[in-house]
């Protein structure tokens, strides 16, 4: 049977502060996280553990070393288990380890409330002519992507030239519903009005470790924050930050499937490209979808094609191996998009990102507004605000011309409280109990000062354990982070 996939996503948001003639995204980013008013505690993000330059084809160095110094100086720990930090001069929000899609989803969500809580506490601090805007998007339109990363834990057996083969296929044509929509090209790529998603054009490799360089379709850290003789994480690169809950569960849902069904030897036929790179570009830029792709093996199929070729064998996997709630709505889901992109596009407007937005824009062309016109650029950002005032996004959940999945009171306990299977319930209680006790932290451990000479380290490479059924008597029961070092027998 396939491992149980734990999933997580990190958003880096793109941020500006309009009017302030000194602004510096990285201090303005520290700034802003600073700002959060939320269950929180400031923490010394712990890199002894981590080893990003470690690579999963078997080579690369162990240590990950000091770490990156924006993320060490400005480093939180919510009480939902997420962490929320600078990286790369740009607010990152991590979300806590979800046993499901379903929940992946809503705390991805939860990030967004996260960050516009946040810019609404930093806007009171500036001056009166300054906006504080933060975005859910992945490009700045001048050459620049900030990332939307995924996470999947998956077997240590699995050979990852596995992955290669399986996954790079399924990863290029998944584009088609992960696309956030963007207007024009970038880096160097053929011009375009309109393209499917926002990180296509900076792709260069097929394979490899970079994230922010030379970004490949398969990225290689291997890294797993977990036990590494029996996990691994996938750390996915290739993606867009969706705005649409509906799309985000699709994203992360199917991307689910499809690794438990590599993991249980049940995908009949690799579907390798010819050029996955290139291909990767034009899926992205084939609004129309019809544009074919070769096959290494001879013969072309279409994105939609081939996504088509995937949903019915995870449908016939799914019938033998897995029967819940989550695993058929993401089938459902995903039927019906393909369904939709296959005979009325336009139609997915209420549930992704990219024709949502396309047909915004749309109306302006169809007034004559040029694509190239500024007012364009200016509407793509404003889908992404994450100011619900401001956002066209949310404008069009107002209108009911988008679908949701969560309430919003879902998503605001999403965001004071962690999810319930997974090591991150531990994590997020700890923050809401013990903040103060709380001095350094990463995925697999947290670190108290306890009031004694030495510190004490709670590690948690298990994610499937630190769940609510596991720790909660004892969260519960004890007053400071002594006693419940004490009830959890560590010295």
């Amino acid at each position: 049977m396939a491992t149980k996939k734990v999933i997580g996503t990190e958003t880096e948001f793109g941020i500006s502060i309009r009017r302030q003639p000194d602004f510096n995204p990285s201090l303005a980013s520290g700034f802003v996280i600073n700002a959060y008013e939320g269950v929180r505690a400031r923490v010394q993000w712990s890199f002894e553990e981590e080893s990003p330059g470690r690579d999963a084809r078997g080579f690369g160095f162990e240590s990950g070393g000091a770490g990156d110094y924006e993320s060490g100086v400005v480093n939180m720990v919510l009480s939902n288990g997420a962490r929320l930090y600078v990286d790369h001069a740009h607010p990152e929000y991590s979300s806590p380890e979800a046993a499901d899609p379903r929940t992946a989803a809503l705390y991805d969500k939860a990030g967004e409330r996260v960050l516009a809580l946040a810019a609404a506490s930093a806007q009171e601090r500036v001056g009166p002519d300054e906006v504080v805007g933060i975005y859910k998007n992945n490009s700045d339109g001048k050459g620049n992507s900030y990332g939307a990363h995924e996470n999947y834990l998956i077997a240590r057996q699995i050979p990852f030239g596995d992955i290669i083969e399986f996954m790079t296929t399924f990863m290029v044509t998944r584009q088609i519903l992960t696309g956030a929509g963007k207007v024009g090209s970038e880096n160097d790529r053929p011009d375009v009005a309109y393209q499917i998603t926002q990180r296509a054009d900076f792709f260069e490799e097929e394979v490899g470790l970079e994230t922010t360089l030379k970004r490949p379709i398969i990225n290689t850290r291997d890294e797993p924050h977990a036990d590494p003789e029996k996990y691994r994480r996938l750390h996915v690169i290739i993606g867009d930050a969706t705005m649409s809950e509906v799309q985000t569960f699709i994203k992360l849902g199917i991307t689910e499937l499809v690794l438990s069904a590599l993991e249980d030897s049940a995908l009949p036929d690799s579907l390798q490209l010819a050029d996955p790179v290139g291909s990767c570009w034009m899926v992205s830029h084939d609004v129309s979808l019809g544009e074919p792709l070769r096959l290494a093996h001879g013969g072309t199929a279409t994105a939609l094609e081939l996504q088509q070729q995937y949903l019915e064998w995870i449908t016939k996997y799914a019938e033998s191996e897995r029967d819940d709630d989550v695993t058929r709505a993401v089938l459902v889901e995903w039927g019906a998009a393909l369904d939709l992109l296959e005979s009325n596009p336009m139609g997915a407007a209420d549930r992704l990102d990219w024709v949502a937005k396309y047909a915004l824009l749309q109306g302006y062309a169809d007034r004559g507004v040029g694509w190239d016109d500024s007012k364009m650029a200016a509407v793509d950002l404003q889908y992404h605000d994450v100011n619900p005032e401001r956002s066209l996004y949310q404008k069009l959940v107002g209108a009911r011309r988008m679908r949701t999945m969560f309430t919003p009171e879902e998503v605001d306990n999403a965001v004071r409280n962690p999810p319930d299977a997974t090591r991150a319930y531990f994590r997020g209680r700890c923050v809401q109990r013990y903040p103060e006790s709380l001095v350094a932290a990463n995925w697999d451990s947290l670190v108290f000062d306890t009031g004694h000479e030495l510190l004490k380290r709670v590690p948690m490479m298990e994610p499937l354990r630190g769940t609510r059924e596991l720790t909660e008597e004892i969260l519960d029961q004890a007053l400071d982070a002594a006693e419940l070092l004490t009830a959890l027998g560590g010295s």
